[in-house]
């Protein structure tokens, strides 16, 4: 049975509440105030806590604080009577998971909580995936449990069974290596070698030499053999960073030696056959470049058998806490230092940050943080100063109608993610189909959501 926390002043809301949801299996605690709820919770473990947002000793948003920060798996769904969207961005701001509208729909209650449990069934099985994939403390970087997380590692676990070739997309500092070398580890050929390539780091006058070889006197210099990174992958992976940058004549090369499973070295009269499996990585849009006629279209298909994007931190914002403690643990870990955590403030700064840079610039300014801290706990005063806050976050702006256009857009996404179909997302909305597609095509959602 699921223990559920209800707070709320109102008797009769507390009763009905109670009375429904234990019939329907739940393991249910009732509390008139905040500070009785926060006395229940410091005592036991909740899995959802339904808080009035206005109580008579103190604000919900006061009581989801200090809930957080008693029990951070808790998720809170607020109530309130006063349905404004900006109690809404605030009830986000401060953590809440959803939010409740007066009168309450006892169906309605349940479906949210049901779906509240969902994702935390989804958390679990995300970590049971982690350790499926043999990853290691490097790798462990492949966390989250936001819905585009969880389907990148349903494709990792796909692709991981077949050897075909994959590109992966995505921002600078999104991880699209270490989701190759997660692909590598859940792969039957993990015991191979997995051979990272930048072909941007490399002249290219020297990349091919690298990537395919040379025969002993091919050119001045060329005092032995070298059987280049394919020859050297084996039967593992070859991993090649920043295709985008190739020059045309090498991405030539590089096509026959994935579709002929063969390279021919500098210098050699017959090809060497090659087993090692490519996987791709670039933050550019390959298809402009073919359109530009900088990149090869037979190799742009060849390379993109299957697509993975890496979406941008700020896109994944529910993945930050898992990140920092993770991160933070580490950075603690090798700088020798005893921190638990970060404080409130500092996790809410976290979250609202553009983070422009992705996984890699929050793991250098927690790296920072450590080095800086003095106490348990990472504070505000331990971040940069110059700290960003991202500009899709309703807290980082002062007018109204732009906090409330971006709420809208998230809060319209969600609900088009979470629902079968477009009709089943309009009955959530309370609109009429029309009228969804409309606001649909308004906010600029037209590729997204469910179809029908």
């Amino acid at each position: 049975m699921h223990p559920v926390l209800i707070v709320d002043d109102e008797l009769l809301i507390r009763e009905t509440l109670a009375e429904y949801l234990q019939q329907e299996g739940y393991a249910v605690t009732v509390c008139a105030s905040g500070a009785e709820a926060l006395e229940r919770a410091a005592d036991k473990e909740f899995a959802i806590a339904l808080c009035d947002l206005h109580l008579p000793d103190m604000s919900g948003l006061a009581v989801l604080d200090r809930l957080m920060q008693l029990s951070p798996q808790i998720s809170v769904i607020l109530i309130t009577a006063y349905a404004t969207v900006e109690n809404a961005i605030q009830a986000f701001q401060h953590g809440a998971h959803d939010y409740l509208m007066k009168p309450l729909i006892l169906e309605e209650v349940e479906n949210k909580i049901r779906r509240v449990l969902r994702y935390r069934e989804l958390a679990v099985e995300n970590q049971w995936l982690r350790r499926q994939l043999h990853l290691s403390e490097e790798r462990e970087l492949v966390i989250g449990h936001s819905p585009a997380m969880l389907q990148i590692f349903e494709l990792v676990r796909k692709v991981a069974r077949t050897r075909s070739t994959v590109l992966l997309t995505g921002e600078s500092g999104t991880g699209k290596e270490v989701v190759a070398r997660a692909i590598h580890a859940a792969s039957a050929d993990r015991e191979e070698r997995f051979v990272p390539v930048n072909c941007a780091a490399i002249p290219h006058d020297l990349l091919e030499n690298q990537l395919f070889g040379h025969r002993k006197g091919a050119f001045t210099g060329a005092d032995r053999d070298q059987p280049g990174l394919f020859v050297y992958a084996g039967r593992g992976t070859l991993f090649l960073d920043e295709i985008g940058e190739l020059p045309l004549a090498t991405q030539a090369k590089l096509l026959r030696a994935i579709d002929q499973r063969e390279v021919l070295p500098v210098g050699a009269n017959e090809p060497v056959k090659v087993e090692a499996r490519v996987l791709s990585a670039t933050n550019k849009d390959l298809a402009q470049e073919v359109a530009a006629r900088r990149f090869r279209e037979d190799l742009y298909y060849r390379l993109n058998v299957v697509a993975i994007r890496l979406p941008p931190l700020r896109e994944r914002r529910e993945d930050i806490p898992e990140l920092v403690e993770f991160l933070l643990a580490k950075h603690a870990r090798n700088l020798g230092k005893h921190i638990k955590g970060v404080d409130h403030e500092a996790m809410r700064c976290l979250r609202a940050a553009h983070w422009k840079g992705n996984v890699r610039e929050l793991d250098n300014v927690l790296e920072r943080a450590v080095i800086l801290g003095d106490g348990d706990l990472i504070t505000r005063e331990d971040l940069p100063p110059d700290l960003a806050p991202c500009a899709e976050d309703p807290s980082a702006v002062d007018e109204l109608g732009v906090a409330v256009r971006r709420f809208e857009r998230q809060h319209l996404e969600r609900i088009l993610r979470e629902s079968p179909d477009k009709k089943e997302a309009a009955r959530r909305l309370g609109m009429s189909i029309s009228s969804l597609y409309r606001k649909i095509a308004e906010l600029g959602l037209a590729d997204r959501g469910p179809q029908g």
